[in-house]
């Protein structure tokens, strides 16, 4: 049996160096108020730079974690989902590795798709890049997980081809 396992998570470096200047005109203006006019304790102060550099780290825990194996496509994209989403074999129709236009189709990177954009092209989980395992479930949903290892994906896929070909209807 073939099993396929990938973990993604935000590690770009314009991603960082936006968070670094995005942080700096908060953490600017904070430390002038405390410095410069004395409006604030320092218990205020250390306490409101905690938050804002919590918040914008916070995107660092964020993780895509993808597995394939006999059972089906499983996917996690944590901390939204706590635990493995499972997507068993007969519960897919077609499953493809494709590239795709993350702003143009899905509104960008991230967990995207759905209510507030273009729902005909399903739901994206994905975190960089333009390559994704699309899938097409029984049921019409459509899914893509991004993934950095194309090649590795289409050969555990070709692995299991047999098991999605007879779920088609």
């Amino acid at each position: 049996m073939k099993i396929f396992k990938e973990e993604q998570r935000f590690t770009q470096t314009w991603l960082m160096a936006l968070l670094a200047i995005s942080a700096m005109v908060p953490l600017v203006l904070i430390s002038k108020e405390y410095f410069k006019d004395k409006s604030m304790t320092l218990q205020e102060y250390l306490t409101t730079l905690a938050i804002v550099l919590i918040s914008l780290g916070f995107i660092f825990f964020f993780k895509l974690r993808t597995r394939i194996d006999e059972f089906g496509v499983h996917y996690q994209f944590f901390p939204i989902h706590l635990s493995f989403r499972k997507i068993a074999w007969s519960e897919i129709a077609k499953a493809q590795v494709r590239n795709y236009d993350a702003i143009t189709e899905f509104g960008g990177w991230g967990l995207k798709g759905g209510a507030l954009w273009n729902k005909s092209n399903g739901v994206a989980y994905n975190f960089s890049g333009d390559v994704g395992l699309q899938l097409e479930l029984t049921t019409g949903k459509k899914i893509l997980i991004g993934t950095q290892e194309r090649d590795q994906v289409e050969r555990v896929l070709k692995t299991y081809e047999p098991t999605i070909t007879t779920n088609e209807k």
